[in-house]
C-alpha cells in the first residue's frame, strides 16, 4: 500500500479504537468485520482535499483594449522609423561600393580604344542583321553593355551587399523592434498573457491568402523563430520579387540606355569614316598595311586625347541614372528595400486604425490579477544569394 505522504487527519473512529488495542488472536467473524471497516475509514481519512477552484479570468475593458491597440500602432510606427533608418544606411553603403568599381572597373574598361573598336565591330554587325533599323542596333548595344555593367559592376558588389539582401535584413530588423515592444505591452496594463496572445492573433500581419499558409497573424510572425523560414514571409518576398519594376529605372532613355545611344551613334560615324583601311588596301598589301597601322595608332592617340573628357561624361550620366534607382529602390513601397516593412506595417496598422480613431472614455478598472514582474556584411566571397539585377 502506498504511503501517504503529508500531515494526514486523524479519523475519529481510529482515536476512539487504536491499532494496538485489537486482539491478537483468531478473530471471529464480527471482529473480523469490524477490522475491515476501521481500515477503510482509515484510507478515507487519508485522501487528500481537493484543490480550490481556480478564479475566473479577469474582464479586460473595452478602452483597455483600444488603449493597447494603440500602443501596438504606436509600436509598429516606430519600429518603421528605425527600419528606414537602417535600410538608408545600408543603401548608402551599397551605392558608395557601386560607385567605386563602376570608377574602377566600368568606365577605364569603356572609354578604352580597343573597347571602343570591339563595340565598332559589333555595331557593324547589329546593323546588318537589323537591316538599317538604327533602333534595333541602339537597343542591342544597350542591352550589351547592360549585361557588361552587371559583370563588371554589379554582381562583384552583390557578394557583399545587395537591395534583395538589405531588403530581407530590413525587415527582420522590423519584426525584432516589434517583438521587444509588444513584450512589454501586456504587463503594462495587467493584462494575462493568454488574453493578449489571442488578441494578436486577430490582427492580420501578412495577407497573401489563398493558400491559408501564405497568411499570418502578428502574434505568428513575432513568435516564429526563425521569421525568414515562416512560408507567409517566403511567400511575401517571392511576390515582391516578382512584381515588375517600373518603367523608366536603367532601362530608359534616362538612364544607361542614354549612354548607348550616344555611344552607337559616334560609333558608327567613326565606322563610316573609318576609310583609310579601305584606301591602304588599294594600293598595295605593303604600303597599304603601313597606312593601316598609321591610321589605327592616329586614332588611338585621338582617342586617348578625348578620354578624360568621355570618362566625365560617362561618369555623370551613369551616377544621375545610379542614382534614379537608388531613389526608386528606397522609397517605392512596391519593390524597394522597405517592401516588406510596408507590408507588415500596412496590414498591422490599417486593422488597427479604427480602434486608434476610437475615442477613449473612463472606466472603472476591472478585477485583474497582476503578472510578476545589424548583421555584418557578407562575405565577399559568398554565394548563398543570387546578384541583384537592376535590369
Amino acid at each position: 500500500m502506498n504511503r501517504v505522504k503529508g500531515p494526514v487527519a486523524i479519523c475519529s473512529l481510529v482515536a476512539v479504537m487504536p491499532l494496538s488495542s485489537l486482539p491478537l488472536e483468531p478473530a471471529k467473524p464480527l471482529l473480523r468485520g469490524l477490522i475491515v471497516a476501521l481500515l477503510l475509514a482509515l484510507a478515507g481519512c487519508a485522501t487528500p482535499t481537493p484543490p480550490p477552484e481556480p478564479p475566473p479570468p479577469p474582464v479586460i475593458s473595452e478602452s483597455t483594449w483600444r488603449r493597447i491597440d494603440s500602443d501596438i500602432f504606436a509600436a509598429s510606427l516606430g519600429a518603421t522609423e528605425e527600419s528606414k533608418d537602417y535600410a538608408q544606411e545600408l543603401m548608402q553603403r551599397w551605392r558608395s561600393l557601386v560607385y567605386q568599381r563602376t570608377d574602377a572597373e566600368f568606365i577605364p574598361w569603356f572609354s578604352g580604344y580597343w573597347t571602343r573598336k570591339w563595340l565598332t565591330m559589333k555595331v557593324t554587325w547589329y546593323q546588318l542583321s537589323a537591316e538599317g533599323e538604327k533602333d534595333a542596333v541602339v537597343n542591342r548595344l544597350a542591352l550589351y553593355l547592360q549585361e557588361q555593367y552587371q559583370d563588371r559592376v554589379l554582381n562583384p558588389v552583390a557578394r557583399q551587399i545587395s537591395p534583395d539582401w538589405i531588403m530581407a535584413q530590413t525587415t527582420q530588423l522590423y519584426v525584432r523592434l516589434l517583438r521587444e515592444q509588444l513584450n512589454g505591452i501586456a504587463p503594462r496594463y495587467d493584462v494575462p498573457l493568454d488574453q493578449f496572445d489571442r488578441h494578436i492573433q486577430d490582427i492580420p500581419a501578412i495577407a497573401l491568402a489563398p493558400p491559408p499558409s501564405h497568411s499570418a497573424s502578428l502574434y505568428q510572425v513575432v513568435n516564429a523563430e526563425p521569421f525568414d523560414s515562416q512560408p507567409a514571409y517566403v511567400a511575401l518576398i517571392d511576390r515582391i520579387n516578382k512584381t515588375p519594376r517600373p518603367a523608366g529605372t536603367w532601362s530608359a532613355d534616362a538612364g544607361i540606355s542614354s549612354v548607348a545611344r550616344v555611344t552607337s551613334e559616334s560609333l558608327v560615324t567613326e565606322r563610316n569614316t573609318s576609310g583609310v583601311a579601305a584606301i591602304g588596301s588599294l594600293i598595295g598589301r605593303a604600303a597599304g598595311m603601313v597606312i593601316s597601322l598609321g591610321a589605327t595608332g592616329f586614332t588611338a592617340m585621338l582617342n586617348q586625347n578625348q578620354r578624360p573628357k568621355m570618362e566625365l561624361q560617362l561618369r555623370e550620366n551613369l551616377h544621375a541614372a545610379f542614382d534614379e534607382e537608388w531613389l526608386d529602390l528606397m522609397h517605392n513601397p512596391e519593390t524597394g528595400v522597405l517592401a516588406g516593412v510596408h507590408h507588415l506595417s500596412g496590414q498591422i496598422e490599417g486593422s488597427l486604425a479604427d480602434s486608434v480613431a476610437q475615442p477613449i472614455q473612463y472606466e472603472p478598472p476591472s478585477q485583474t490579477i497582476s503578472l510578476p514582474d545589424e548583421q555584418p556584411l557578407r562575405d565577399e566571397n559568398s554565394t548563398d544569394e543570387a546578384p541583384y539585377r537592376l535590369w
